[in-house]
């Protein structure tokens, strides 16, 4: 067994940290929401470390990022690896970056090795996955997989109006010479690295987690309607106060839903008061809702009960309660979580089997190819904030372990090949 690295990784820190320039913020994070031109730059750098290397890179109309590793069979479904180059307002330098910045490396390694795989290895960036700028997040696999309308896609906006489509059509004039591949294609299979955004693989003294899967996740949008009022002249008894049922229909959440059992994940997150004004009775107050679970049952039966809640409390005003994001949990192929024990096992990483309890774009990837994520620890599990931080050995032995992983897939895909053409 082995610790050193499979891949350069002086070369990929170096790379990952100049990444993290782009978008820099006063405290050490990372601000580069989505189709921003920070997200402008950073493809323009990577896209160059692609060319460098002799990948090629192309787009699609969702705004998705491809580079790829020619293969011996250009028409066979490739194998797809990568994450997302977005962050939140105020992120760090990994989320999304390091997983992106592995699997350029573990292409770049393999293109120098000069073995040329089976079919095309192809590094991708997917669009929007953090949803801060434009909500709900994924967008981009998910338009991928088909399971969203890119027409529906491009009509969102974000809190200056600006919508996707309009943002989009500004990426693709800045790239206007990148080649356009169809939205979505057959994929052999997806690997995605990602830090574990949570505190298990540290605790736990674990260099790998093998993710077993994503718990479900439902989002929703909630909007309270009154009417507005005189705070000096209008009776307490005459209002319909929409700051008064926001908060009740916000303590009847916390103590129903937000007890459920140990597993329950419930947070009201943006809310935004109208006219918010300090002597105008409030007539409007709009909030988000995330809830996630990892059983199945108990997600649907507590979004269920969110509605119910929510018209429950309201009244004298009104509520619509809006489902965005409705993403049951999933689990991730057993033989490619497999294939990551082997490689972590051989490398000499300690390792264990752990559960996302954050989304990722590998979810909607696991419904039309098989998919597996890796997991490498962070600083005290935080995540989402500027003080976000990984080990650089963690990030090399976790692109080590991807390029393990895809020569194992790549023989298997040969040894399956040949025996397939001389009839065995």
């Amino acid at each position: 067994m082995t610790s050193q690295p499979l891949i350069n990784a002086d070369r990929l820190w170096t790379r990952l940290m100049a990444l993290a320039e782009i978008g820099a913020t006063p405290a050490g994070g990372v601000n580069r929401q989505a189709l921003s031109d920070g997200e402008i730059a950073a493809w323009r750098r990577v896209i160059g470390w692609a060319l460098e290397a002799g990948l090629t890179p192309s787009t699609d109309a969702a705004g998705n990022l491809f580079l790829a590793l020619a293969g011996q069979d250009r028409a066979a479904p490739p194998f797809l690896l990568g994450s997302h180059l977005d962050s939140q307002p105020t992120g760090g330098k990994f989320d999304g970056a390091a997983g992106v910045m592995a699997a350029l490396e573990a292409a770049v390694t393999l293109a120098e090795q000069g073995d040329k795989p089976a079919r095309d290895v192809i590094v991708v960036a997917w669009m929007n996955e953090e949803g801060s700028r434009f909500a709900p997040g994924m967008m981009g696999s998910e338009a991928f997989t088909g399971e969203r309308d890119v027409a529906a896609i491009r009509a969102a906006r974000d809190a200056d109006g600006v919508s996707v489509g309009e943002a989009l059509d500004r990426l693709h004039q800045a790239f206007r010479d990148l080649p356009h591949r169809p939205l979505g294609f057959a994929v052999e299979s997806y690997l995605e690295l990602h830090i574990e955004q949570g505190p298990l693989l540290e605790a736990a003294a674990c260099t790998i987690g093998v993710v077993t899967g994503i718990q479900g996740k439902k989002t929703f949008q909630v909007v309270v309607e009154g009417a507005e009022g005189h705070a000096g002249t209008l009776a307490q008894q005459e209002r319909r106060d929409a700051l008064a049922a926001f908060a009740r229909i916000a303590t009847a959440l916390h103590a129903e839903i937000g007890t459920i059992d140990t597993d329950i994940k419930f947070t009201i997150g943006r809310v935004a008061v109208m006219p918010n004004a300090p002597s105008v009775v409030p007539s409007r107050v709009s909030f988000s809702i995330d809830l996630r679970h990892p059983e199945n049952a108990a997600l649907t039966a507590a979004g269920v009960r969110i509605t119910a809640l929510c018209r429950e409390y309201a009244p004298p005003c009104t509520v619509t309660v809006t489902p965005l994001v409705d993403a049951p949990s999933n689990a991730f192929d057993p033989q490619l979580q497999a294939s990551i024990a082997r490689a972590s096992h051989d490398q000499g990483h300690p390792t264990m089997a752990i559960l996302s309890a954050a989304g990722h774009d590998a979810r909607h990837l696991a419904k039309i190819c098989p998919a597996a994520m890796i997991f490498i620890p962070c600083r005290d599990g935080a995540s989402h904030v500027e003080h976000e931080w990984a080990e650089p050995a963690d990030v090399a032995a976790g692109a080590s372990v991807l390029v393990q992983v895809l020569r194992e897939v790549e023989l298997a895909r040969r040894s399956f090949t040949a025996r397939h053409e001389s009839g065995g």
